[in-house]
């Protein structure tokens, strides 16, 4: 299996700013993309941010701008800075995985971490 370790989290003032991290381990052959995703109570889980293994990163609207996702591929991690933070940020977020574990695998499988809170609060 692979496990997915999420750091950084935590309580921030508005305009602040967070870098999280998440590093990938276990059975790894390789990492097609990564991506944040976030959760807030009472609302559904959207993707924040995503990056392929090329580098190519896609944000969601809210976010453009003020996110940036990017990659360490020597340590499978991945990790988003959060600039100019807002309390519409706060939120439970989660770090997103697709990997091969071998070369017998055609297709990604998903795996996914276990959460790290940001609370944007004065």
């Amino acid at each position: 299996q692979v496990q997915l370790v999420e750091s950084g989290g935590g309580l921030v003032q508005p305009g602040g700013s967070l870098r999280l991290s998440c590093a990938a381990s276990g059975r790894i052959f390789s990492i097609k993309a990564m991506g944040w995703y976030r959760q807030a109570p009472g609302k559904q889980r959207e993707l924040v941010a995503t990056i392929t293994s090329g580098g190519a990163a896609n944000y969601a609207d809210s976010v453009k701008g003020r996110f940036t996702i990017s990659r360490d591929n020597a340590q499978n991690t991945v990790y988003l800075q959060m600039n100019s933070l807002k309390s519409e940020d706060t939120a439970v977020y989660i770090c997103n995985a697709a990997v091969l574990s071998s070369t017998f695998q055609a297709f990604p499988s998903d795996y996914w971490g276990q959460g790290t809170q940001v609370t944007v609060s004065s």
